[in-house]
């Protein structure tokens, strides 16, 4: 009931800490308040400084030459190079039991466009875990796990200690 619109439109954002309007956003502007709200974990911050120090193991996607601190972490490509360098990379499967309450799904919304969902803890009643996302019409929680191609599976296993601190 918060974030109800969908804005993909680039924005100069704060640093550290910049957000787009709690009203607004895309599919990782729902993951990274998750992040923020349940780990104190500043993404924007996280993507940036490793990208900064990292710049090409991330994607040559948007023709940049450098890291830009005000949508990097809004990109689901590099959120998902960022989940991977941290160990967090699952199998991708369509076993709904491999699937727990925070994992990270990405996929591939027709015809090509990068999407990702965070996994509820509540099911459908066939038993497939819910998403949580913004696909468009705001934050929902909905039956969709499998709706679409999966293109990676993360789950937080630890934060290491210079995350942690912050």
């Amino acid at each position: 009931g918060i974030t109800t619109g969908y804005n993909p439109a680039y924005q100069n954002l704060e640093y550290p800490g910049g957000d787009v309007s709690r009203s607004t956003g895309v599919c990782t502007d729902v993951v990274i308040r998750a992040f923020r709200d349940a780990f104190d974990l500043d993404i924007q911050k996280e993507i940036h400084e490793d990208m900064s120090e990292n710049f090409p193991e991330y994607p040559s996607l948007w023709g940049l030459s450098r890291p830009d601190r005000n949508i990097d972490h809004r990109r689901v490509p590099n959120l998902q190079t960022w989940m991977k360098r941290r160990g967090w990379e699952l199998p991708v499967s369509r076993d709904p039991a491999d699937y727990e309450p925070g994992d990270l799904v990405t996929c591939t919304v027709p015809p090509n466009l990068p999407h990702i969902m965070i996994v509820s803890d509540r099911n459908s009643p066939d038993g497939t875990p819910l998403i949580i996302h913004n696909i468009g019409a705001g934050v929902l929680e909905e039956n969709r796990l499998f709706e679409f191609p999966h293109t990676g599976h993360f789950r937080i296993v630890e934060l290491d200690s210079r995350t942690a601190a912050e």
